[in-house]
């Protein structure tokens, strides 16, 4: 797998926990020009090239930013970078954000249109796009609500301000007598209104957004902090909405990569003439890169399989030793500290493998050349970020590179790189025409990074009356998201511990939250046993913050905690939990019957301060909490000396239907805190939960994900 470093990311850089481990990779590809291509490039005269030796060399020449990172671009305050009203009173809002069906589309115009007093259905967004967009770090960390949505609201805010300002002129009239309605300003004196449109006749909005701009306060909300429907709902269930992979270039071709068989090969030979005869084919041999480009998609498996090709791997190991790899080659050690508090003391190790994130739609790139100016179409969470590589990769600057986002099929944190995007370029490049490359399913679960597997040792010590008296949390290789406990622990210690790991491995839903929370809730359970304590009162007995609190006694009074079982194998499960300023607790009731889980019924309390779309953030803690379901019970990444074992939907498990529970969700909205984003956190309730109830029907304890009792 592609080298990287094993120091802490750029601490400066927002949302960039050192668990987005993709980010601090050297890039996938680096084409180099020939003499003739660069001499184009630069035009005539002295070329003198620096041959770089190493990667600190190649990040210092690249003015010490890190691949794909935002390269010091600073937030434009111009608010014609952000938001347009034309002439026809259509309001266009600019965010590099993208959709990956999160349904931010739809939440950032409620902020828009809660500042404008208007409809959200006169908004058009304009996602994703680095030439069109203002700069953006990614659709990552959640940050979308906390960060662009309040963004959002002084954009529209400060226009709605100038509109005003442009109204008091025309009707000669006090701005405070003005009022706003859907699109149009209304002088009440007169009974006269002019609409936006009419106002700006499609001028250049060019007020400066400040600090100090008058927005909404959520208590006021008439349009945010309700429930909307998708904005594009109607295209998405009629087959309208255009992904990458339905998008068709006037003369394109298709292409398709042809493979290493194990990771970390280079290739020892390469034959193409067999493919090279069959008509409508093109192949493309630089370096380690092969791949074929086709008139006809179908031709596509029959080219790839005609390129014969020797590739040599060293060797590798597989997933049965890989707790063992992670413990042994650990950058530090674990410094355990004496500890003599506390009556009872409970030490236990909890393993995460890798997983995958099965997004619904593979990776998908549409690449056209221009001359030396490329435009790709891909579905990614940092354009920007793939811009950058595909700069990188190519040898341009990036202002003649465009990365358009389409609409796309789930993410999951697993398209932040752009891998696809720049294989679709170097194809495209070898045939002077545009070409799509779609990732096949087996594609994205072998070549596309995984969810890091951990290996979490924790010991805690409790006094009788169950108050915890000291806590020692070590990480090893999953990451350091929500490592620290949120509970009441006078002596806490909570480290992460890098190491090296044997696959590609990156961002993933919620990051390592869900690792850290299935071990820390499985060892609070562990503790409040051993302490004779109820599992809910013990968390609640050391549980000071409010919020937290808060969540575990909704989830509880939901779910009925407490109450008598009613059948054979018959388990009840909680958690708590924070991350990404969003707090939840989920109860869980399951069966297990002749060594099999059936999940009956999740209870999950969520609190994110001001909600701002009640019926999108159910769907999104829904769909997290499926998500977790196979985290908890059924996926883990199979691999041996550089293979993945099973790289298909037949092979590798996700929930279906039948396993699906009853899922109650009860939303504590806080109108008097900052809106927090939802997209990860609940993922982390499941895992736990789960691990604990069945516990309570078999008295087993399973440390393992996933979690099998006939392991």
């Amino acid at each position: 797998m592609p080298d990287f470093d094993l120091t802490l990311p750029d601490p400066t850089i927002p949302g960039f926990e050192v668990d987005r481990y993709e980010l601090r990779e050297r890039p996938a590809y680096s084409f180099v020009p020939d003499r003739r291509d660069f001499l184009k490039l630069l035009g005539g005269g002295l070329v003198v090239l620096l041959a770089l030796q190493s990667p600190a060399e190649a990040q210092e020449s690249g003015g010490g930013a890190r691949r794909g990172g935002p390269g010091g671009q600073a937030t434009p305050q111009d608010i014609g970078a952000w938001l347009h009203i034309a002439e026809s009173g259509l309001i266009t809002v600019y965010t590099g954000k993208v959709e990956m069906g999160q349904n931010i589309r739809t939440s950032l115009a409620q902020a828009v249109a809660e500042e404008l007093r208007t409809s959200p259905g006169r908004i058009e967004l304009v996602m994703g796009d680095t030439m069109l967009t203002p700069f953006d770090i990614g659709t990552v960390g959640s940050m979308t609500t906390p960060i662009m949505a309040p963004q959002l609201h002084k954009v529209a805010a400060a226009a709605r301000e100038m509109l005003l300002d442009l109204a008091a002129q025309q009707f000669q009239a006090g701005r405070a007598t003005l009022t706003l309605a859907d699109g149009q300003i209304v002088n009440p004196a007169t009974g006269k209104s002019l609409t936006f449109g009419e106002l700006t006749k499609g001028r250049k909005l060019t007020r400066t957004i400040t600090a100090d701009a008058q927005v909404t306060p959520a208590t006021e909300w008439k349009i945010a902090g309700h429930d909307l429907h998708k904005v594009n709902a109607r295209s998405i269930v009629t087959g309208k909405e255009r992904y990458t992979s339905d998008l068709k270039l006037p003369g394109m071709l298709y292409g398709r990569v042809v493979r290493p068989a194990a990771f970390n090969a280079t290739l020892a030979s390469l034959e193409t003439k067999q493919a090279d005869q069959l008509p409508g084919v093109l192949t493309v041999h630089d370096g380690n890169f092969v791949g074929v480009a086709c008139d006809d998609s179908a031709k596509l498996d029959q080219a790839a399989a005609a390129v014969k090709a020797d590739w040599k791997a060293p060797a590798q190991t597989n997933s049965r030793e890989l707790f063992a790899h992670l413990k042994s080659r650990a950058a530090k050690a674990a410094d355990w500290q004496p500890d003599p508090s506390g009556d009872v003391h409970v030490e236990a190790t909890y393993q995460v493998p890798y997983i995958a994130h099965t997004p619904l739609e593979p990776r998908a790139a549409v690449a056209n050349w221009e001359g030396d100016h490329l435009t790709v179409w891909t579905g990614t969470q940092r354009p920007f970020g793939v811009r950058t590589e595909l700069a990188q990769a190519f040898g341009l600057p990036e202002d003649k590179i465009r990365v358009i986002v389409p609409p796309t099929g789930s993410g999951y944190g697993g398209k932040h790189t752009g891998e696809c995007a720049v294989e679709a370029a170097r194809l495209a490049k070898a045939a002077g025409k545009p070409v799509k490359l779609q990732w096949t399913r087996e594609d994205e679960f072998t070549w596309a990074y995984f969810r890091p597997a951990g290996v979490i040792d924790v010991r805690g010590s409790a006094r009788k009356d169950g108050a915890i008296t000291s806590w020692q949390f070590h990480n090893y290789n999953s990451g350091n998201a929500a490592i620290r406990s949120p509970y009441n622990i006078p002596n806490q210690i909570a480290e992460f511990h890098a190491t090296d790991s044997p696959l590609r491995q990156g961002s993933y839903r919620g990051l390592a939250a869900s690792a850290n929370h299935f071990a820390r809730e499985s060892h609070m359970d562990e503790l409040a046993r051993a302490a004779g304590m109820e599992p809910a009162a013990f968390r609640l007995k050391n549980a000071a913050d409010p919020r937290l609190r808060a969540v575990i006694e909704a989830a509880t009074e939901r779910f009925r905690w407490g109450r008598a079982k009613s059948r054979r194998g018959q388990g009840f499960g909680m958690m708590a939990g924070f991350d990404k300023g969003g707090y939840v607790s989920a109860c869980i009731e399951l069966t297990v019957l002749n060594g099999k889980v059936r999940i009956d019924r999740i209870v999950q309390s969520f609190e994110c301060g001001a909600i701002v779309n009640p019926d999108q953030l159910k769907n999104q803690i829904a769909g997290g909490t499926i998500m977790g379901i196979g985290g908890a019970l059924f996926e883990a990444v199979e691999f041996e000396n550089g293979r993945i074992l099973n790289p298909r939907l037949s092979k590798y498990r996700v929930p279906r239907f039948s396993d699906l529970p009853e899922i109650d969700i009860v939303l504590v909205d806080r109108k008097d805190l900052p809106s927090a984003g939802a997209g990860e956190t609940p993922i982390v309730a499941v895992a736990p939960a789960v691990a604990n109830a069945i516990f309570d029907a078999t008295g087993k304890r399973l440390r393992s994900l996933p979690l099998k009792l006939d392991a």
